[in-house]
């Protein structure tokens, strides 16, 4: 397949991210044919990626690759794509929950799943990590229905609500098994709740935490400091050499300013979040939640229930998240997003000829990713 006739896509955003849903028979089976075709769909490697359909920016430059299941728990696979912008790469070492809630909609609206006749319940596994999702929205009269009075902090408007719910991880919250750890002089909290993140007092980095993202990236000295602690947890998390990764995500933790848990400021890995990605914020907020983490002192966790609002620089998330404080281990994660459906058609690659190889991704394809 090369995509000179046309690919079928649907362009999508979901929760404050946006990118391409296909189905994974309208792609080349082999990942790195598959991996330059998505780049020459999306434009990249260009900053304005002008000849494609990406925003010019990471949130904006994502792919859903979507196929029936055959595991019998599970309804569809996903797998998660982030397609750079500048440079000619395609990865598959994170996951991304913001995209994850245009899935399910996105697999009835292929006829991958029937749609209930007032909502659907579609599970979805995830490929990039081997974990689970429900995912619950609205299908009136048996059909996607993207309007709604829901909305979400750092989009304009309102949709249908597409709740999201994770089953208890496999994997410890944890990973290195402390609440705190000393990194570079440093004390943080390494946890993975669907995304391994680092929580860093952002006072411990000499900053406040309520900077612009655009002021924080400017900040070369802090950019030093991040890339030396991200790649030390990277191992001491587990996740090996991260120095041509994604995660660990880093997250710098303030007290909050408008009536949340915590405020937050969010790098991926070098780039400031506009907002925060919803399984990094659900990582946030189980591990606010640990005894002895570094947001003890900082957050400001509610009295009762399990909500926790999570502020970033656009507005809030919010995360139901049940831990254990005795054993660390989380008992339930769910979280409210929309989705909505831009155009549904066929995108025209830029022509092969024009078009870089695409850089060897660290870690192989979604199949090693997966175990």
């Amino acid at each position: 397949m090369t995509g000179s006739d046309g690919v079928r896509c649907m362009l999508m955003r979901g929760g404050t991210s946006k990118g391409g849903y296909f189905l994974a028979d309208d792609l080349p089976a082999d990942p790195a044919e598959r991996d330059a075709l998505l780049l020459r769909i999306m434009g990249s490697p260009d900053p304005r990626q002008i000849d494609g359909l990406g925003g010019a920016h990471p949130l904006t430059s994502k792919v859903a690759v979507v196929s029936r299941s055959a595991d019998p728990d599970a309804d569809v696979d996903y797998l998660f794509l982030q397609v750079a912008v500048d440079t000619p790469e395609v990865t598959d070492r994170q996951n991304c929950g913001n995209i994850l809630a245009g899935v399910g909609p996105f697999a009835v609206e292929r006829g991958l799943v029937a749609a209930g006749d007032d909502e659907t319940s579609v599970r979805i596994r995830m490929l990039n990590t081997g974990e689970r999702a429900v995912a619950t929205f609205p299908t009136p009269g048996g059909r996607v229905d993207h309007t709604g009075t829901a909305g979400i902090s750092g989009v304009p408007g309102t949709a249908a609500p597409v709740v999201i719910e994770f089953p208890q991880g496999e994997g410890p919250l944890l990973p290195t098994g402390n609440a705190r750890d000393t990194i570079a002089g440093t004390e943080v909290t390494c946890v993975d709740n669907g995304m391994p993140v680092v929580l860093i007092p952002a006072a411990a980095l000499k900053v406040t935490g309520y900077e612009t993202p655009k002021d924080l990236e400017e900040d070369v000295s802090l950019a030093e400091r991040l890339k030396e602690i991200r790649l030390a947890a990277g191992h001491l998390m587990g996740l090996g050499d991260v120095e041509g990764a994604t995660v660990p995500k880093l997250t710098l933790l303030a007290p909050p300013r408008h009536g949340g848990a915590v405020t937050t400021r969010t790098f991926i890995p070098v780039r400031c979040h506009t907002s925060i990605g919803v399984l990094g914020a659900a990582s946030v907020a189980a591990g606010l939640r640990v005894p002895g983490g570094v947001g003890e002192g900082i957050a400001r966790l509610p009295g009762s229930g399990d909500r926790v609002r999570v502020e970033h620089p656009t507005g809030f998330l919010e995360v139901d998240v049940h831990v254990d404080p005795g054993s660390a281990v989380v008992r339930r994660t769910a979280v409210v997003r929309t989705a909505r459906k831009i155009f549904d058609g066929t995108v025209f690659p830029r022509s092969a000829e024009t078009a870089p190889i695409p850089a060897q991704r660290p870690g192989g394809t979604h199949d090693s990713a997966a175990r």
